[in-house]
C-alpha cells in the first residue's frame, strides 16, 4: 500500500491503441480523451508516461511508443504485449490505466499492480471475465456509459462508469440562431448513424439539412452513399460539407437549429452529441445506446423512435433553451470533471491494501 505522499504523487502510465497518434491529427476521439486525461493528471503534480503510437506528441513525462500498429494483428499483439511489459518495468507506475487492448496488460494481470481498463465500446464478454478473474481486486473496469458499464459488469468484475468529456474551451454556445436556421448532420455517412432518416425529416418538414462527416470507404458505405445520400444532394436544401476539424464543427453546430443524428445501433457514448449541446444546439436522435444518458427529452433536445416523432421533434425546436444545452455540459461532461473523477479512482485502487507489484 502506497503511504499518503505517494497517493498524493502518483505515477500513472496511460496506453493508447496504436493505430492513431495522441493527440489525433484529425479524428481519434479515444486518442483525443487519453490527451486530455494524461494532460489534466499531468497538471495536478502527477508524473504520467504513455504508450502509444510512435508519432505522438502528448507531452507525457515518459514516452514509449508501439512497435505494432494494429490491434487487429495477432503478431502486432505480442509485440506489443511485450512493449507494454517492458514499459512497465522503466516506468514503475503506481497504477496503469488501459484504454487500449486488455490483452496487453497479460504479462501482470495477476500481479498486484493497480490496473484500469477504460472502455469506450461494447467490451468482449469473455476476455473481461477471464482478466477479472485473473486481477482480482486489481483491476477496475470504467464504461463511458451506463449503457457500456451494465453490459460490461454483466461479465464479471468491478465497474464504473466515468463519462467521456468535451473540450469546453473548443465550443462556444450560441445562445440564439436565425429562424431559418439549418439541421445538422454530423457524423460517419453510414446506415449506423441514420443519415438518411436525417434526410428524409428535413424533406418531410421543409428544412434544410447540412450533412458533415467522413464517408465510409467499405463497398457497404459506398453502395449506400450512391443509393441513398447523393441522389438527395443538391436539392431540397440538402448539402453535404465533407469532413470538419474542431474549428468547422464549432461554427457549423453553432449555427444549426438542431443537430439530427438518428441513430440505429447502440451507441457507446457519441462526443458528438455532447459537442452539440457544448454549442447550445438541442439534439435529435433515437432511443438507443447512451443517448438517453446524454439528451433529456424535451430540455437538450428530442429523443424520438421512428420518422414521424422525428418531425414532431423538429416542430417543437423552439421550445429548448440553448443557455441549458450548454450547462448540461458543463455540469456532467466538462473535461474537468471527467479528470476529477479519474484522479479519484487512482486513490481509490490505491488505497487497497496491497503487496508492491513485482513485474516478471
Amino acid at each position: 500500500m502506497l503511504t499518503n505522499a505517494g497517493v498524493n504523487n502518483m505515477r500513472v502510465l496511460f496506453t493508447a491503441d496504436p493505430e492513431i497518434p495522441v493527440p489525433p491529427r484529425l479524428y481519434g476521439g479515444v486518442q483525443r480523451l487519453v490527451d486530455t486525461i494524461l494532460r489534466g493528471i499531468q497538471a495536478r503534480g502527477h508524473q504520467v508516461g504513455l504508450v502509444a503510437h510512435p508519432e505522438s506528441e502528448s507531452p507525457a513525462d515518459a514516452f514509449y511508443p508501439w512497435p505494432g500498429l494494429d490491434s487487429q494483428n495477432r503478431w502486432d499483439t505480442v509485440r506489443n504485449t511485450f512493449a507494454l511489459q517492458a514499459a512497465v518495468r522503466r516506468f514503475q507506475p503506481d497504477v496503469v490505466h488501459s484504454f487500449s487492448r486488455l490483452l496487453y496488460m497479460l504479462p501482470f494481470m495477476a500481479t498486484s499492480l493497480p490496473k484500469i481498463m477504460s472502455y469506450g465500446r461494447e467490451p468482449a464478454r469473455r476476455t473481461v471475465g477471464w482478466s477479472a478473474k485473473l486481477a482480482g481486486d486489481s483491476l477496475i473496469f470504467t464504461g463511458c456509459s451506463q449503457h457500456i458499464s451494465r453490459d460490461g459488469a454483466a461479465a464479471g468484475g468491478t465497474w464504473r462508469t466515468i463519462y467521456n468529456f468535451v473540450e469546453l474551451d473548443t465550443f462556444q454556445c450560441q445562445p440564439t440562431v436565425a429562424p431559418d436556421a439549418p439541421l445538422v448532420f454530423l457524423s460517419r455517412i453510414e446506415r449506423i448513424k441514420g443519415a438518411h432518416t436525417a434526410i428524409a425529416a428535413a424533406r418531410k418538414t421543409g428544412r434544410r439539412l447540412l450533412i458533415a462527416g467522413n464517408q465510409v470507404n467499405s463497398e457497404e458505405g459506398q453502395e449506400y452513399w450512391r443509393t441513398e445520400i447523393a441522389p438527395h444532394l443538391g436539392r431540397d436544401g440538402i448539402e453535404y460539407v465533407g469532413p470538419v476539424d474542431d474549428v468547422q464543427k464549432n461554427q457549423l453546430l453553432g449555427q444549426a437549429a438542431a443537430m439530427i443524428v438518428p441513430i440505429e445501433w447502440e451507441e457507446p457514448f457519441g462526443i458528438v452529441f455532447t459537442e452539440a449541446l457544448a454549442c447550445g444546439t438541442p439534439v435529435i436522435s433515437t432511443p438507443r445506446g447512451a443517448v438517453p444518458e446524454i439528451v433529456r427529452h424535451g430540455v437538450d433536445g428530442f429523443i424520438a423512435a421512428d420518422l414521424d416523432a422525428t418531425c414532431e421533434a423538429i416542430a417543437r425546436l423552439s421550445e429548448i433553451n440553448r443557455v441549458n444545452c450548454r450547462q448540461r455540459v458543463e455540469d456532467l461532461f466538462s473535461a474537468e470533471a471527467i479528470v476529477n473523477q479519474y484522479e479519484q479512482l487512482y486513490r481509490e485502487i490505491l488505497a487497497v491494501p496491497a503487496a508492491a507489484a513485482q513485474v516478471a
